[in-house]
């Protein structure tokens, strides 16, 4: 049975928003700063310039192969070489699961403030909630996670407006002292940009809800970069915001840094900040479910060794066994494994995956011509695409 095409262009856009608000802003801005010190909003800049180039390119392959499971789709179609593409693929949902599993124990970190129960149960207890979500439909999943964002977003702006009242501990001259930059404060904000670009994923998870999607070629472009533009602005106001507000060294500290800075701004007790801080969390973790399963459900038209993936429910329309099964690997990585390796990990795979595709859409471009409706990037961007990514991984 074929997926159901019910998403529009505000859902698709708020799903963007969401899985890369929800992908780690809340929860590592304090270790970005513990690197970058003052330097921090530059290191989410430089990370917002790397997504960009690469979320153009993927603006255009997507309306180019609106396919689920579409980096495998890309890399198949520009190489002629299945298995690679499915290997493409492969890493794609574990980006995904793995990047889920941080969320959610970064998620569970904020959510152990307001609730005393073990950590081992909330893991397990938030991540089966929100798999379940994932199993009633894609419609139902994107509302869910659409009203979770525009409430993160709100929290986002909150704590922007308690940091830019609160007794500054940074100068904003510090936050753009580029002599700094050129007396070794250079490589720690290119180190920091890697932590930094953790916190940018999810663009690339749109792309998986290409079947999905009410004309995919004009639909799944300006969502893309929509979101982006949105992400990467929130995303340099709080973290000056919170540079400002508080020493990087305690929010580097902190499993709670954002309820740090709004605390020092307004004096409240941050218990608001915290929920709408589980709710980006949860959402980020809902995003990357439905885009795993996705991914896997996209696997399976080609790969017999994915078949069991492409199966949908009658009812319901979702890929059932592929998103049970990413739920209960999401929720076994949160147990196991710290949240700074997950980040990590999730980030060195993606960076990979980036060059790849932005190769294949290189090799794309000068095969054959963009379809009608479709964008027409300047090969200039996946080419320094690529060359951010290497840059990134470099660092």
């Amino acid at each position: 049975m074929a997926l159901h095409r019910r998403v529009g262009i505000s859902l698709l856009i708020l799903y963007g928003v969401g899985v890369m608000v929800g992908a780690g802003i809340y929860v590592l801005v304090g270790k970005v700063a513990g690197v970058a010190g003052a330097l921090t909003p530059l290191s989410f800049l430089v990370a917002g310039v790397a997504a960009a180039l690469s979320a153009l390119s993927f603006a255009e392959l997507a309306a180019r192969i609106p396919e689920s499971a579409g980096e495998a789709a890309y890399v198949r179609k520009a190489f002629g070489v299945g298995w690679f593409g499915d290997c493409v693929g492969v890493a794609v949902a574990c980006v995904g699961v793995i990047s889920a599993a941080a969320i959610l124990k970064g998620g569970v970190g904020y959510l152990s403030a307001l609730v005393e129960v073990p950590r081992l149960w909330l893991e397990i207890s938030v991540g089966l909630l929100l798999g379940l979500i994932a199993l009633v439909g894609v419609l139902e999943s994107l509302a869910f996670a659409a009203v979770l964002t525009l409430v993160e977003i709100v929290g986002l702006l909150l704590i922007v407006g308690a940091g830019f009242n609160a007794d500054p501990v940074t100068p904003f001259a510090d936050m753009v002292d580029f002599g700094s930059l050129l007396h070794g404060g250079g490589p720690l904000v290119l180190a920091a940009a890697l932590l930094a670009f953790f916190a940018f994923i999810g663009f690339e998870d749109m792309v998986n809800l290409a079947e999905e999607t009410t004309d995919p070629v004009r639909t799944m472009p300006r969502g893309i970069l929509g979101a982006i533009v949105i992400t990467t602005l929130l995303y340099f106001l709080v973290a000056v915001a919170a540079i400002r507000a508080v020493d990087p060294a305690l929010l580097a500290e902190s499993e709670r840094p954002l309820a740090l800075v709004f605390e020092a701004g307004t004096g409240i007790s941050p218990e608001t900040i915290i929920v709408i801080a589980v709710s980006a969390t949860l959402n980020g973790v809902l995003a990357q479910i439905v885009m795993a399963a996705r991914v896997l459900y996209g696997l399976g038209r080609r790969n017999r060794l994915f078949a069991w993936a492409h199966t949908t429910n009658d009812r319901l329309g979702t890929p059932v066994t592929a998103t049970v099964l990413v739920t209960l690997i999401i929720i076994a990585l949160a147990l196991i494994a710290p949240i700074e390796d997950l980040a990590q990990v999730t980030t060195y795979i993606l960076l990979c995956i980036f060059i790849v595709v932005n190769t294949a859409l290189l090799v794309l471009k000068r095969r054959e011509p963009s379809p009608a409706g479709a964008p027409n990037i300047h090969w200039a961007a996946p080419a320094m695409a690529i060359v951010f990514s290497l840059v990134l991984l470099a660092s």
